[in-house]
């Protein structure tokens, strides 16, 4: 039998965190721009998170823009001493709502004075550089120039600890010869596996790894076999799904993300749900490739 509380926390650059935490970016509006349908839901959610016992949440200045770390703020300000906020650099959005890179030194500085600013922090804790060479995923092309904008900024005192967002291995591996990281970022669930090997490399190194759109995203997961084994467990599907994240990886840290605190306590109870190992071996399918028709097959 396994139970995601067998290893519950992990070392966050130089904090120990909960490895079930929290995202903000539902808490903005429709297509997450502007204010949310409900400012005072939002803030009773945040406010909830931290009582649950909480203590790493993801957001970003992009977010709204603005809209989810002035909430943060308004919530939680001044913040508890064990609260980690992750935020993210590297784009900006139009006045459509599009998401447009942002990447020259003036860009990434202003945004770590945004985020300073909106969070009423001194300094950022977590700052992750989402990288936007497609809008498809994680694309090929060097970091160097925007990422070094960050180390200087972490020189500056301004920054503790870097980290990634939908980056490549080879990405990941530029960055670290340039300093130290603490995290990568990218998209990752039952479904979504292209970061396996990632994955297992970062644990090894000590590395945090944080899948967001740990239940599908904008398209949620679908899947006969992960609805089986939810009525099998009497649990919800991205109960169990959550639930197989934080078993795949001791480096693993999640962010689900809601707007409502309904959801919110039903991602806390995902952290209690023990998974037996037929369990894990029939969910591990869903994110396989099916093996190839044999040739016999295909005459």
């Amino acid at each position: 039998m396994n139970s995601t509380r067998e290893a519950d926390t992990f070392l966050f650059g130089d904090r120990q965190v909960r490895r079930l935490g929290y995202g903000a970016m539902q808490l903005a509006g429709p297509g997450v721009f502007g204010p949310p349908k409900d400012h005072d839901a939002a803030i009773a959610v945040l406010r909830a998170v931290v009582e649950a016992g909480i203590d790493h949440i993801d957001t970003s200045d992009f977010y709204g823009p603005h809209v989810t770390n002035q909430l943060i703020r308004e919530a939680l300000h001044p913040y508890p001493d064990d609260l980690v906020i992750v935020t993210k650099l590297g784009a900006r959005r139009g006045e459509d709502g599009s998401w447009n890179p942002a990447f020259s030194p003036e860009a990434l500085t202003s945004a770590v004075h945004d985020n300073l600013r909106n969070l009423g922090l001194d300094v950022l804790e977590i700052v992750n550089l989402r990288l936007m060479f497609s809008h498809q995923g994680p694309a090929e092309g060097s970091i160097e120039a925007s990422f070094s904008v960050l180390a200087d900024l972490q020189r500056q005192g301004l920054i503790r600890h870097l980290g990634l967002s939908n980056a490549t291995a080879l990405q990941v591996a530029e960055a670290r010869r340039m300093a130290e990281i603490v995290c990568v970022q990218n998209n990752y669930n039952l479904a979504h596996r292209a970061d396996d090997a990632l994955i297992d490399d970062l644990a090894a190194s000590g590395i945090a790894y944080v899948p967001f759109f740990p239940l599908g995203g904008f398209t949620p997961l679908q899947s006969t076999t992960l609805s089986e084994v939810a009525a099998q467990l009497g649990a919800t599907p991205m109960q169990v799904a959550l639930a197989w994240l934080l078993h795949r990886a001791p480096n693993v840290l999640l962010i689900p993300g809601t707007s409502s605190l309904a959801h919110l306590r039903e991602n806390l109870a995902a952290a209690e749900l023990e998974l037996p190992d037929d369990v894990l071996a029939k969910l591990d399918t869903i994110g396989r490739p099916a093996a190839p028709a044999s040739a016999a097959q295909d005459a």
